[in-house]
């Protein structure tokens, strides 16, 4: 499923035009950004928790050479599903 099929099923969903749905989502997305940029977590109970890492830097190798390069330290989302998420996939 992809973005515009998301809005499609929200709209139909919650019997909201199209435009409200996108701009829930769009709300939805921009808010987890907004605290994951402060290093927060976002908790959505039954769903899943989006937080950050971070990842420290190491030594990688380019593919095409075979040299050395080093890949600097990075922050990174992650996320964890929920139990409600877990079981209702099994």
């Amino acid at each position: 499923m992809n973005k515009t099929e998301l809005i499609e099923h929200i709209a139909k969903q919650a019997d909201i035009s199209k435009a409200a749905a996108t701009r829930a989502l769009e709300a939805l997305i921009g808010g987890v950004k907004t605290t994951l940029k402060k290093n927060g977590n976002v908790s959505i109970v039954g769903f899943g928790t989006f937080a950050v890492t971070k990842r420290a830097s190491r030594t990688g190798r380019n593919p095409r050479t075979g040299a050395a390069i080093k890949i600097k330290a990075a922050k990174v989302p992650k996320f964890r599903p929920g139990k409600a998420l877990k079981d209702h996939l099994n």
